[in-house]
């Protein structure tokens, strides 16, 4: 079974681009979406093995509240299962001394530059954040520590 990516990206060619190179390229599951509950949903579940982040989703909400990618990443590290997930933020308007701000903000593992241009260099950053996570013992998928890996 591969493993699966969660892409949250509220610009629907966005997502189907990186669906495309995740699943060609990558040989990854994705699924994706920009609902805000349902990616707290997906990772209290364990389900993805990483998250790709949009910093400024418009229309996403948590329980009824607007949240932005940054925002959305700190809910995720608030949760047991999302505290270590690998978290990718990914901005098409990346002006100087965003990456590391956003970085700090949102406590994700990586930020990338929209469009993807070296689709071998994405696919092995997030190949990077979740081997990182599996020699650190806690298994990836965003399971709990000492839960058995399927």
């Amino acid at each position: 079974m591969n493993e699966l990516i969660l892409v949250v990206e509220d610009d629907q060619a966005n997502a189907i681009l990186l669906e495309a190179i995740l699943t060609e390229i990558g040989g990854f599951e994705v699924a994706t979406t920009d609902d805000g509950d349902e990616v707290l949903a997906a990772v209290d579940q364990g389900g993805p093995a990483a998250v790709l982040m949009d910093v400024s989703l418009t229309g996403t909400f948590v329980g009824g509240t607007k949240v932005d990618g940054p925002e959305l990443t700190r809910r995720i590290r608030s949760r047991p299962r999302g505290a270590n997930l690998p978290v990718i933020l990914l901005s098409a308007h990346a002006m100087r001394g965003d990456p590391e701000r956003y970085l700090f903000e949102s406590g994700a593992n990586d930020y990338l530059t929209k469009p993807i241009l070296d689709h071998e260099e994405f696919i092995g950053r997030i190949r990077t954040q979740i081997e990182s996570l599996k020699s650190a013992g806690q298994g990836g998928g965003g399971r709990l520590e000492g839960e058995p890996v399927p």
